[in-house]
């Protein structure tokens, strides 16, 4: 979707282009390129960047940090920093943790936090999902009982992702269990230093080691460090929930997916034409820019009703459906370009067992790619889960 922007706007998307190509890390690009797992000090060098520009959180609120920007001029940033393939931001601190500490924290746990957030000094996760506490979340069972100035913390968390780095991390925890689910339910911040801590690897399919279960044995938290009212953590839960729902259509970077796609298929050749002249392919890839115009408007409009005071309610499951969905056809699509040159690939491969993927660099990387995102349409509250939300909130059923 081409929008019309003013010259002043033109001029924005000039400086923010413009400062990409001068300050993206260089060696950033070439990890990129080769398809190199990347580090946590390659995620913080572009965040590091963007904090000394004042750019790294364009959503907060100015006196927390924010930009000040517009809507339009998110939404631009947002698309030049997809066009020039730039990294992720990881978004535990800057937009879901940071946003739920600034509207529900108190003074100084917004002056503890916040700064360390914009400048990378701390690194989060999330402490939500349990093996037996997934899409019906309220059932969690890790529990936190209250000592004098201390709550006393265990359990088990699952599919925590990057807690290897992480410094902190915020979680869910049952402070009443004779409560009903959700009553019964506070946010604790954890210094994930703490001793009782023990974080263990789960490597994903694609040879990566992204997520982790991470075990709490009687782990001691200041009750300072549990954000708005005992028992009433499920409040702060389904605020951060519909703010990383937002977050996950990530719609700009499936605009560069797409592009990507067409760029390949116009080269790449089916028999003697390109693979974008067969008619079926090039219907597939039609269906899903039509799929993914309508989803940025849906944006467009929930980014407006959020500037305008409103916060994201049930359109925010509506965006994480059709993203996350869009997300896996991208990545089906590009397997099916590779073919067998995809096949063998894993992250995980030795160099000398991985001389047999011969393919395009793109090719071999499209197998990992592919079996990372099959995992889109579960986490931030699955696709079902989402589908509930909206019969009950938007169709009264």
């Amino acid at each position: 979707m081409d929008l019309e922007f003013s010259p002043e706007e033109i001029a924005f998307r000039e400086e923010v282009r413009t400062f990409i190509a001068e300050n993206y890390p260089q060696e950033l690009r070439g990890k990129q390129d080769e398809g190199d797992e990347l580090t946590k000090e390659d995620f913080l060098s572009w965040h590091r960047v963007l904090y000394k520009k004042g750019w790294v959180a364009p959503a907060w609120p100015v006196e927390y940090g924010g930009t000040g920007w517009s809507i339009t001029q998110r939404y631009i940033f947002s698309e030049e920093t997809a066009r020039a393939d730039c990294i992720r931001l990881m978004p535990f601190g800057l937009t879901m943790v940071g946003p739920v500490i600034y509207t529900f924290g108190t003074p100084e746990q917004k002056a503890k936090f916040l700064p360390r957030i914009l400048s990378g000094e701390d690194w989060w996760c999330q402490g939500y999902s349990e093996p037996g506490s997934g899409s019906d979340l309220a059932s969690l069972r890790t529990r936190a009982v209250r000592e004098g100035d201390h709550y006393i913390v265990n359990g088990q968390k699952t599919w925590t992702t990057m807690a290897q780095h992480a410094d902190w991390g915020f979680f869910l925890v049952r402070t009443e269990p004779d409560a009903k689910q959700q009553e019964g339910i506070s946010f604790l911040l954890i210094d994930m230093k703490s001793p009782g801590i023990e974080v263990r690897p789960i490597i994903t399919l694609g040879g990566e080691h992204e997520v982790n279960e991470v075990f709490l044995d009687n782990v001691k938290v200041p009750v300072e460090n549990r954000v708005y009212e005992e028992n009433k953590g499920w409040t702060c839960a389904k605020f951060l929930l519909a703010h990383e729902r937002v977050g996950i259509a990530g719609v700009a970077s499936s605009k560069r997916g797409v592009e990507r796609i067409r760029e390949i298929a116009s080269t790449e050749l089916d028999g003697e034409k390109p693979l974008l002249a067969n008619p079926f392919f090039r219907r597939k890839v039609a269906e899903l820019e039509m799929d993914l115009a309508a989803l940025e408007f849906t944006e467009l409009r929930t980014l407006s009703g959020m500037a305008a005071g409103h916060g994201p309610g049930p359109e925010s499951s509506v965006l994480k459906i059709k993203g996350s969905e869009i997300q896996q056809r991208l990545t089906e699509l590009t397997l099916e370009m590779a073919g067998h040159y995809g096949a063998p690939y894993s992250r995980s491969f030795g160099e000398g067992d991985n001389q047999h993927a011969v393919g395009p660099e793109w090719a071999n990387r499209a197998a990992p790619v592919y079996y990372n995102t099959r995992k889109t349409t579960i986490y931030g509250g699955s696709n079902e889960i989402q589908r509930n939300i909206i019969a009950k909130m938007v169709l009264g059923l």
